[in-house]
């Protein structure tokens, strides 16, 4: 079968409009399930999800849990479409995982880091491992207080399953583990955890960006494994041209430092006409959701589509690859958010009540992040370009789809392991080959707007005051051509400080013979007006006061959640 050659005739160019945080009420009955709430706090609507942000998964999925029983009830992974043994299979990881890189280990992801800018990781079966998670800044407001690094969401540790949870098998009998262990894509991957957000999901853009530059500036983990690739399953709604984009500017600066960039689409389909921020760059990898229509089969390029939810670029800037997304199995965050409000999405029958299922472009960049992890153990010379080329220029065109919708198509890990393979070659092929990975889209300075940057997302300060305009989420003033003369030349932070500002501690903390197995970034209170008076007890972050004091009674219903549901 003839394969797409990477579309090298795009060349991107657009604004974005529309909020980031609208939430969206046209989510089927079939990714969602009823939240449950406790008494203090609002009653969501049912089949509601978020647009953007951290916040825009559905979670459950009542079909693929009754398919993935078996006659006793118990939890089938075999049977599951969702599983991640069966995504494994479908895009050719686990056939990887007995191939041997050139010192003889398994491709598992080993070497390789991969940093997750997100809302926490939770040390919860299977990312418990010493060594498996180092913990970068927290550059969330929960840094301030006793939330520091807890994944409050739920929604980075269901990521973090998926790009390289590890369950209860040895390291060497990876590649011959039961369905029923829970591996993510490069179960061998080490993960650095940047948390972002709070345990409402929400973020501010200035937080992204910094986080970005950090990991730009600090690739390698105190073992010495290098970070190799950022998670972004993260978007907002930029209403500005990616080449002005701060947030588009921060994500192409990385890639151009040598790290593959995965970010998400969106969950907005064909509403918007247009991908997210960062997505919006041409240089990253974005990232669309396939939906298998809860077959077994289904992920195969014959049968599977591109999911209702995945965004749909009406013009310019589309998706470059799409990967499974729909009802995905990863790790439960026990008590995070998501768990308490979303309890029919713990997956039906499994007696380790670890698992959880979801649907999102959010998952299907995980899948593709830990995806690039395995072709960096194996092929550890690959640039950023060369990367995406080996995945866009092999991908299996989804049948009855389009490029605006699917991008080059499902990946398909065998044949980019081929195309990887043939680049590294010595012969006139492989150069030419390697030529043709080089992208020339013209560069993002990011001299646009901070605020519009945020699409419309409004985070609220400790005072329930919203963060807008040219300030920072301390409410310092964002200076761009400041920022991008020091982002550009990694310069931005200095121990700390971001920009000259206190945004968290000046090291790492290490414990364990290793000196890894529990490595974290030390913390610090934010210094900054805006917050330094601010109360941060757990009184006001937790339980009923979380909610009373983030989402004030019935302006959190009619300005959160709105009536387009």
């Amino acid at each position: 079968m003839t394969r797409p050659s990477y579309r090298r005739w795009i060349r991107w160019g657009f604004a974005l409009t529309a909020s980031m945080s609208t939430l969206l009420c046209t989510a089927n009955a079939r990714w969602s399930s009823t939240p449950q709430t406790t008494s203090a706090s609002p009653q969501p609507a049912a089949a509601v999800s978020a647009h953007g942000g951290f916040a825009g998964a559905k979670w459950g999925d009542a079909t693929a849990d009754a398919m993935s029983k078996d006659a006793g009830g118990r939890y089938q992974a075999e049977q599951d479409p969702g599983s991640l043994f069966t995504v494994e299979r479908a895009i050719g990881a686990r056939n990887l995982w007995t191939t041997k890189d050139s010192s003889g280990r398994n491709v598992t992801g080993q070497g390789v880091g991969v940093a997750l800018l997100d809302t926490g990781v939770a040390p919860v079966p299977g990312l418990d491992q010493p060594g498996k998670v180092a913990y970068g800044p927290d550059l969330s407001i929960e840094e301030n207080g006793p939330l520091a690094q807890q994944d409050t969401y739920g929604h980075g540790t269901f990521m973090a399953g998926i790009i390289a949870g590890h369950g209860a098998t040895a390291a060497a009998d990876v590649a011959t583990a039961p369905a029923n262990v829970q591996l993510g894509v490069a179960p061998n991957a080490e993960l650095l955890a940047m948390k972002l957000a709070t345990t409402d999901g929400s973020t501010d853009v200035s937080q992204v960006i910094a986080a970005i530059d950090w990991v730009a500036e600090h690739p390698v983990l105190p073992d010495g494994t290098r970070i190799r690739v950022i998670n972004l399953s993260y978007g907002t709604d930029s209403s500005q041209n990616y080449q002005q984009d701060p947030l588009a500017a921060a994500a192409e600066n990385a890639w151009k430092h040598g790290i593959v960039v995965v970010a998400s689409a969106g969950n907005s389909g064909a509403s918007t006409g247009r991908l997210t921020d960062p997505a919006i760059d041409p240089y990253i990898i974005s990232v669309g959701a396939a939906d298998s229509g809860d077959r077994i089969d289904g992920w195969a390029a014959n049968h599977t589509t591109v999911a209702s939810f995945s965004n749909v670029a009406s013009t310019g800037r589309h998706v470059d690859v799409v990967a499974p997304g729909t009802s995905i199995v990863s790790l439960r965050d026990p008590n995070s958010y998501i768990d308490q409000n979303f309890p029919n999405a713990a997956v039906a029958g499994d007696v380790s009540n670890a698992l959880f299922r979801g649907s999102g472009t959010s998952q299907a960049a995980a899948v593709v992040s830990g995806a690039v992890a395995l072709l960096l153990q194996a092929f550890p010379s690959l640039t950023p370009d060369q990367v995406k080329y080996a995945l866009t220029s092999t991908a299996d065109p989804v049948a009855g789809s389009t490029a605006a919708a699917s991008g080059a198509g499902a990946i398909d890990l065998g044949h980019a392991f081929d195309a990887c393979t043939s680049m590294a070659g010595g012969d006139a092929a492989a150069a030419a080959q390697r030529a043709a990975a080089v992208q020339a889209f013209p560069s993002s300075t990011g001299q646009g707007s901070l605020d519009a940057a945020r699409g419309g997302s409004v985070e609220l300060d400790a005072d329930g005051q919203p963060i807008t305009g040219e300030v920072d989420v301390q409410g310092e003033p964002w200076d761009p051509a400041r920022w991008w003369a020091a982002s550009s030349t990694l310069t931005a932070w200095n121990g700390g400080l971001w920009l000259g500002e206190t945004w968290t501690g000046d090291g790492w903390q290490t414990t364990g013979a290793d000196g890894t197995s529990s490595a974290r970034w030390w913390s610090a209170r934010w210094s900054s007006a805006r917050w330094s008076d601010a109360n941060w007890d757990s009184a006001r972050w937790s339980s009923a006061n979380w909610w009373l004091a983030r989402w004030s009674s019935g302006d959190w219903w009619t300005a959160r959640w709105s009536s387009e549901w």
